[in-house]
């Protein structure tokens, strides 16, 4: 029988609709809340560069001119910037805050108890679109979600998730502040992770984000708004990881990858050990060593998690190097998804690719100094998503009294 508001008295039921949401998850749970202190997790706004191993397997060159150094792109974006025309007119960004909210406890065999933290997460959508060189807001979609130990439904019954987020929803200060949690994400408890229970509570958080960007980008798709003369770009990789419905349907699969057929990705932070010279060893140096305004030329990968979707990716410098803290400050890695039969077998084009980045390199300016580290890596209409993406968020201090 799937588990259901009706399985509670009606006097605990009208006590939960007052009580604070911590209260509410520990008496539907079974567990106890120790009313631990709360925080954010987040430390999105700082540089970084990811270093280490990756999943990332390189292939061959992607790109119709088989180019074996840096492409000089100068002349190309001056005149593109001399005209009026643009085909960068979508900007998509996916945001998301986390919060330790409290530790709870749930018994295990022997007597035992075990801690848990509850993960709370803010996760926000934006999308901006340019017009008559102006930048408007065009889609946003925001949700609050909650990540809990799988073992808090320890029968494992359909429907517990679901019904307990409704339970809370129900409760006077989240009607009271027009708030509700669309879902509560279990995260594994097992021992055969060697991942804190608070990254993989992240890791779900993430994961629901990222659901909710491809469904705005499919949205975009329907409604007809992408085409060779509006493209979208995309703030971070394109790794999007299609279902297991996307990927036992053929034509699912192929409407997933024409998807993104106008969508380039844009990253700031990226590993540059994964980079290969034409002799297809590492070569971080050859991105480092990047000039200002060029570009690199066009590798193939595939990331074994993704299925057999490939990539074709390149880098381009924004800003010279002389005026940054590091060699990777001021370049921004750039992604596309090779679609048709003729990009997978031949690569991109590499026009398309001069011209892309051209006018990505064009983004460039005004800078916002002082107002995020990550200057050197923004390009300007993502940088003004972001910001639109965070001014819509609840502040850290008001959604942490929730709990």
């Amino acid at each position: 029988m799937e588990w259901s508001a009706k399985t509670m008295s009606s006097s605990t039921s009208t006590k939960l609709k007052h009580d604070k949401i911590m209260n509410i998850l520990a008496e539907v749970t079974g567990g106890k809340s120790y009313k631990a202190h709360k925080y954010i997790l987040d430390h999105t706004d700082r540089p970084s560069v990811d270093y280490g191993d990756s999943e990332i397997i390189w292939k061959r060159r992607a790109e119709t001119t088989p180019h074996k150094t840096y492409v000089d792109l100068v002349v190309l974006s001056k005149k593109l910037a001399s005209r009026d025309d643009q085909i960068l007119s979508y900007f998509l960004d996916g945001s998301r805050r986390v919060f330790k909210v409290d530790d709870i406890a749930y018994a295990q065999s022997g007597g035992r108890s075990v801690i848990y933290p509850v993960i709370a997460g803010q996760v926000g959508i934006g999308c901006c679109r340019r017009a008559e060189k102006r930048v408007y807001p065009a889609k946003f979609k925001r949700e609050f979600v909650l990540s809990m130990p799988d073992v808090a439904d320890a029968d494992g019954i359909p429907g517990f998730w679901p019904a307990t987020a409704k339970k809370l929803s129900e409760c006077v200060e989240l009607k009271r502040l027009g708030i509700e949690f669309s879902t509560i994400l279990p995260y594994k408890t097992s021992k055969n992770d060697d991942k804190k229970f608070e990254d993989r509570a992240t890791a779900c958080i993430q994961d629901r984000m990222i659901e909710r960007e491809k469904e705005l980008v499919a949205e975009l798709v329907r409604e007809g708004k992408l085409n060779q003369n509006n493209y979208l770009v995309k703030d971070g990789s394109l790794e999007y990881r299609p279902t297991k419905e996307d990927k036992s349907d053929k034509k699912k699969y192929q409407t997933f990858k024409n998807n993104y057929n106008w969508v380039i990705g844009a990253s700031k932070n990226f590993n540059p050990e994964v980079c290969e010279d034409i002799n297809g060893k590492p070569n971080p140096g050859f991105i480092a060593d990047l000039p200002l305004y060029h570009r690199t030329p066009v590798a193939e990968y595939e990331n074994t998690m993704l299925g057999d979707i490939k990539f074709a990716v390149w880098y381009i410098r924004l800003r010279d190097k002389k005026r940054t803290r590091t060699p990777f400050d001021g370049i921004l890695k750039v992604e596309k998804i090779l679609v048709t039969e003729e990009e997978n077998e031949y690569g991109i084009d590499s026009e398309l690719v001069d011209t892309l980045s051209a006018y990505l390199m064009n983004e460039r300016n005004p800078v916002c100094y002082g107002s995020d580290l990550r200057w050197a890596n923004h390009i300007y209409p993502i940088y003004l998503t972001e910001s639109y993406v965070k001014s819509r968020y609840l502040s850290a201090e008001s959604f942490l009294h929730l709990f």
